[in-house]
């Protein structure tokens, strides 16, 4: 699922190194602890603890404002796990959970949402963060208290541990049901988070902290809607109360066993390959069979790595990834052929999978239909419309291919729902109110419907602050407000740290807004396709294709293998163990991590999304080739990750037919790849191209028959005030003239004067009610 952390601990990235997590030098909570029958916090007993939270309730009703804020350090101190009393880092893990578990049973996560309502209500902080020059961590300091602690409850809550007890699993489910109903002023907490980011982006709340508001909304939704395992799941009982036939794989446990392939050849190499030919290998024959190129596979070093035996590493779940770890190759020149290994036991080739790694699909009226009236047309001479049974007259092996196609056919949740709206639209009054289950997903979307456009603006705004591409402008959005200290450094040591900050704080941005659209992506298209649809065409018209395809128009490699962050910093380790000293040269080497599975993740996030706007969508495939998106996702297949690789090669499949012959002729290798990885569609004409002809590129009228169609269906279930042709009228003449009506104060005063003006003094043409209109 998309988990933001190692099983069982805090988000990494929400507990790094920052002013606000250093251990507190005179923590309020700390002192009143100790003073608690002079035991410390960890000695009290449970009805101890709860009495002192309790207390921590009543005090952060307070009207000081210093006051409440020390009292939400104290709830802080508690939600990080008394670290001050822990000597190892598994203990504050412990304590951490416990105590997350006990302030969420004092209701401790309503009262911080009281004071998150106020500080965004709070219009004397926002006017004085828009008239300041330059923003800093003082500005938003209550703000990043109380987000923190929120973050540290949903975050922990969420993660489901072995050790659970009974109370935390109710505990569990309680505080997903609360966070998903409308419980918070009408309308989900996700909604109150959407509302600080458009506020933020348009420039009212400059001070508000991005970063963790991102965070919490991610994991909010991760939390409330579910993860892909949850999505996976959904599906399949979707599926059954469809009465549709049951998924053919698990895509999750396929992408997971996938190996990478090598990359493809660079200029370098090919430059060298020619050379040398020229030195004399003259002797190539002019077609190079499918075995050549197995021989050439068989050359290649980068098979070497693919074939040790994958383990996987619990750690590695920050990305939601499993496998994969070989070391990212930067260099991809081919070297000389190493010399043969030593024969494995037949044995162990059992464990290779044979095959392709996807069943094959076929549509049902898209693909079987269409082959069949091109059979009918070119065999009989006349089509019969919509008839997939009807075989007289056709030759045996139109039979065999019809029976293929057949077995492989796929209905999609989607089709069903399509299918569906269309025959409610035809039929409003036959077949009645359709009935809406008021599942999370239902109700987020009914709270995002009326400023959809603008959440996804804002959200876009801020990945094009981040994306290691953009330029600093001066009209762009601050995103570093929660990251810049009130005194710039002075030394090169201060410099470096902000720095690695700086460019660390930018990935999260990234990878929250990826992990968070690609989310609300897939459990829209779930609930129904035209709320993804609607999403996808917001998206689409604020140029998220251009901006994906701009983050990826850098060095991918030397963004993969980033090293912004500085382990002795991070929490919980830098509470427990000493603190070395820093210098600017142990900053400089980074850690021991060969990449970053915070920038693969966004990028795979990234890639999944342009999937998904893309997909089936002629004019937005055809958008992919007119900005040359190519050349730029070719480079991407350098990061040997699996299932980076796997939607690279499906962004380039749907517009390989556009790319021309030579271009196919020169990039044989993906599109072997492309064979190997790709799900197989039996009728599609990929690798060929020879259908461009028949569908001209008509951008805006494809986009106006689809936001057509969004429209019709959000009128039809969500708009309920409306006066349509259907409402039912009142003809009569006793009821109607014997309502009340409300007249203004000042008709009992004029309606004489009306009266004489606009009826008694026009003459009435009575026969002309007679006549036709």
């Amino acid at each position: 699922s998309l988990s933001g952390g190692p099983q069982g601990c805090p988000d990494s990235e929400f507990e790094g190194h920052w002013p606000l997590l250093a251990p507190p030098q005179n923590c309020p909570c700390d002192q009143h602890v100790r003073s608690t029958r002079g035991k410390r916090w960890i000695e009290l007993t449970l009805d101890e603890q709860r009495a002192y939270v309790m207390s921590l309730l009543d005090a952060l009703e307070v009207t000081d404002r210093d006051k409440r804020l020390k009292v939400a350090r104290a709830i802080l101190y508690l939600a990080q796990g008394v670290f001050d009393e822990c000597d190892t880092e598994v203990d504050v893990l412990h304590w951490s959970r416990h105590n997350v578990f006990l302030l969420y049973d004092m209701g401790i996560f309503t009262a911080l949402l009281e004071l998150l309502s106020m500080e965004i209500d709070n219009n004397q902080a926002c006017s004085s963060a828009v008239r300041k020059p330059a923003i800093s961590l003082a500005d938003s300091t209550e703000l990043r208290v109380l987000l923190s602690i929120m973050y540290l409850m949903v975050e922990t809550v969420r993660v489901q541990t072995e050790d659970d007890r009974p109370e935390w699993r109710a505990a569990r489910e309680a505080f997903k049901n609360e966070l998903g109903s409308p419980l918070y002023n009408g309308e989900p907490f996700a909604l109150l988070l959407f509302t600080m980011v458009t506020k933020f982006c348009s420039m009212n709340a400059p001070h508000f902290p991005m970063k963790k508001v991102l965070l919490l909304l991610w994991k909010t939704i991760l939390f409330t809607l579910g993860g892909f395992e949850e999505l996976q799941e959904m599906k399949v009982r979707g599926r059954e109360r469809l009465n549709l036939p049951p998924l053919p794989e698990d895509s999750i446990k396929v992408v997971r066993a996938m190996r990478a392939a090598s990359p493809p050849a660079s200029a370098m190499e090919l430059i060298e390959q020619q050379q040398q030919q020229k030195r004399g290998r003259r002797s190539r024959r002019p077609l190079v069979k499918q075995d050549s190129l197995d021989t050439y596979n068989e050359r290649d070093p980068f098979k070497n790595d693919d074939a040790r035996d994958e383990e996987e590493d619990p750690e590695d779940t920050d990305s939601g990834i499993e496998g994969e770890v070989d070391p990212l190759d930067r260099d991809v020149i081919i070297q000389p052929p190493p010399p043969p290994p030593p024969l494995r036991p037949p044995t162990e080739r059992v464990n290779f999978p044979k095959g392709l790694p996807w069943a094959p699909k076929v549509r049902l009226i898209k693909d079987i239909e269409h082959f069949l009236e091109t059979s009918r047309n070119k065999f009989i001479g006349f089509t019969l419309g919509n008839d997939i049974e009807t075989l007289v007259g056709l030759p045996r092996p139109i039979h065999e291919s019809v029976k293929t196609l057949k077995q492989h056919k796929y209905v999609s949740i989607a089709e069903v729902q399509i299918k569906r709206e269309d025959e409610l639209q035809q039929c409003p009054l036959t077949l009645g109110e359709e009935e809406v289950e008021e599942t999370p997903t239902e109700m987020l979307y009914l709270g995002m419907l009326p400023n959809l456009s603008q959440y996804v603006i804002a959200l876009l705004k801020l990945l094009l602050a981040a994306a290691p591409t953009s330029k600093a402008k001066t009209d762009s959005i601050n995103i570093l407000a929660d990251v810049l200290p009130e005194e710039m450094p002075i030394t090169v040591l201060q410099s470096m740290k902000l720095g690695i900050d700086v460019n660390r704080h930018k990935e999260i941005i990234v990878k929250a807004i990826s992990a968070l659209l690609l989310l609300l992506l897939k459990h829209f298209k779930l609930n129904h396709v035209y709320q993804f649809e609607i999403v996808s065409q917001h998206l689409v018209f604020a140029n998220c294709i251009p901006l994906i395809l701009k983050f990826f128009n850098q060095n991918i490699m030397s963004y993969i293998s980033a090293k912004n962050s500085i382990c002795v910093l991070d929490f919980p380790h830098c509470v427990v163990h000493e603190m070395p000293e820093l210098t600017a040269e142990s900053l400089e080497a980074g850690d021991s991590n060969q990449f970053c599975w915070r920038n693969l993740f966004s990028c795979i996030n990234l890639l999944r999304i342009l999937n998904k706007l893309t997909k089936w969508k002629h004019s937005r495939t055809m958008m992919l080739v007119v900005f040359k998106s190519a050349p730029i996702l070719k480079r991407a297949l350098k990061v040997k990750q699996a299932m980076m690789q796997l939607y690279v090669l499906k962004l380039l499949k749907i517009q390989t037919k556009y790319l021309g012959r030579q271009w196919r002729k020169s990039n044989m290798k993906t599109m072997s790849a492309i064979y190997q990885k790709v799900r197989h569609r039996l009728n599609d004409d990929w690798a060929y191209g020879n259908d461009i002809d028949a569908r001209p590129w008509d951008f805006q009228a494809e986009e106006c028959a689809l936001r057509e169609s969004i429209e019709k269906f959000n009128s039809r279930r969500y708009d309920k005030n409306k006066n349509g042709d259907f409402t039912p009228v009142d003809n009569c003449l006793q009821s109607v003239l014997g309502q009340r009506v409300e007249l203004p104060e000042d008709f009992h005063y004029s309606y004489e004067m009306w009266l004489e003006r606009e009826v008694f003094s026009q003459p009435i043409q009575w026969e002309g009610l007679l006549q036709n209109p």
